[in-house]
């Protein structure tokens, strides 16, 4: 059983019911085990593309029997579900389902990067992941999840 810690976000009406049922989704596939561990919600404001409705970002813990190329596949097919449309990059999205660590794996392919590329140098995805993982160990950057939240400045709410 692998141990994965994703990013999930939403800007488009029900927020915290889009993230609800993307979790419920994810909590009922029998390849995750049913307790998550889950950070509180944070609102944040947009980034890249600003001119966008403020986000509720959070993180979880899933112990997960995918692969993480299938869990990938995985939480896409949640996003697709739930009726996510890509048409403007880091624009305005129902739900956004992001994984940022793997186990302590290292991918680098043309649509999966673990860890995530730029998960510590953002705030509403390192506040979160602190609440749920504070001494767990970037594999690249060997500091702790808690020092690299500490580093970045944004302060959520």
């Amino acid at each position: 059983m692998a141990i994965a810690y994703i990013s999930f976000g939403s800007n488009i009406g029900n927020r915290i019911g889009h993230i609800e049922t993307a979790l419920r989704i994810i909590r009922t596939n029998p390849c995750v085990q049913p307790s998550m561990q889950i950070s509180s919600y944070y609102e944040t404001e947009p980034i890249g593309y600003t001119n966008q409705p403020k986000f509720i970002n959070g993180a979880a813990k899933i112990g997960t029997t995918f692969s993480c190329e299938d869990l990938l596949k995985f939480l896409q097919s949640v996003e697709c579900l739930l009726g996510r449309e890509r048409t403007i990059r880091w624009g305005p999205r129902n739900i956004d389902l992001d994984i940022l660590l793997y186990d302590d794996a290292c991918i680098s392919q043309p649509n999966l990067q673990v860890p995530h590329p730029e998960m510590h140098t953002r705030a509403f995805v390192m506040v979160p992941l602190s609440e749920i993982a504070p001494e767990i160990t970037h594999p690249i950057l060997g500091k702790t999840i808690r020092e690299l939240a500490e580093e970045v400045s944004e302060v959520l709410h």
